[in-house]
């Protein structure tokens, strides 16, 4: 799934190409691309037509694009596999367009979301006052955003009573932060992903979350982290920080601080990587 850069690098791109653009009309090519839309395809077409866009937002992994004078938005939920993509409208349609977003100008370009996997989908929500979408409300702020409160993260890291990496992928403490950046931002600050969050000071904390911003600044400056072809950007380009990563993808290959060979280890379906010399796991207490 997309974490906080990749959602960002499409939220830029939308906001140069589809922002103040009249909805012209909207086709929904597929059901399940509209699933959370509980009144189907028809009505969330019906309901886009007329609305000018307003500018892209965007709060942790999860991007919208407000309707203009409407109080409502389109949330975008990426999933595995789902793409904004901005095209011609003579390209041709793409095997899993999902959906089909025409505007009322002469710019000759429209939108698609486009979705192999069907996990993702768009969906039409009524907006709080400060314009966001009401089923994302529980979602905390991002790292990136100018009001994250850093004392109040360290805070809650310590009342959780969990462990670091747990912590960092709780979308209601911190939000944008997946797997990968997880892995990279851990590396960098020398902790386990297993260590305890009451363990952590108020300076390792904040060592932490300025690692948390330097990794995804450095990340969103190549694109984003793209394995395959379906994390792109709006013109259905790849990002290529995958190249720089420390951490993450690397097990067996010597770590990029001390050449010990990094390793992998099962974790809550997924995988964390890390170096068993540079990341000590904590102490086992009887």
């Amino acid at each position: 799934m997309p974490e906080l850069p990749e959602v960002e690098v499409v939220r830029r791109g939308l906001e140069r190409w589809v922002a103040h653009r009249t909805v012209a009309d909207a086709e929904v090519l597929h059901p399940r691309a509209v699933r959370r839309h509980p009144a189907g395809g028809d009505d969330f077409a019906r309901r886009l037509q007329g609305y000018r866009v307003g500018v892209p937002s965007r709060r942790g992994k999860y991007l919208w694009l407000p309707l203009a004078d409407s109080g409502q938005a389109v949330l975008a939920h990426l999933g595995m596999s789902g793409q904004l993509l901005v095209q011609p409208h003579e390209a041709p349609a793409e095997k899993h367009l999902r959906v089909r977003v025409r505007f009322a100008d002469a710019l000759g370009t429209e939108l698609r979301f486009v979705d192999q996997r069907t996990f993702g989908g768009l969906s039409l929500h009524d907006t709080s006052p400060d314009g966001l979408p009401d089923v994302i409300a529980h979602i905390a702020r991002d790292p990136l955003d100018p009001l994250f409160d850093d004392e109040a993260f360290h805070r809650a890291l310590r009342r959780k009573r969990t462990t670091v990496k747990r912590a960092l992928l709780d979308q209601s403490l911190i939000s944008g932060v997946g797997n990968i950046y997880a892995d990279e931002a851990l590396w960098r600050s020398r902790l386990h992903y297993d260590r305890p969050t009451a363990a952590l000071t108020r300076p390792r904390t904040a060592e932490l979350l300025g690692h948390i911003r330097d990794v995804m600044n450095a990340a969103l400056a190549v694109g984003g982290t793209s394995f395959d072809s379906l994390y792109v950007n709006v013109n259905g380009e790849s990002g290529y920080f995958d190249r720089s990563l420390d951490a993450y993808g690397r097990e067996g290959l010597p770590c990029r601080r001390c050449a010990t060979p990094m390793r992998r280890r099962p974790w809550m379906n997924r995988s964390s990587y890390y170096c068993p010399r540079c990341q000590r796991p904590p102490r086992v207490t009887p």
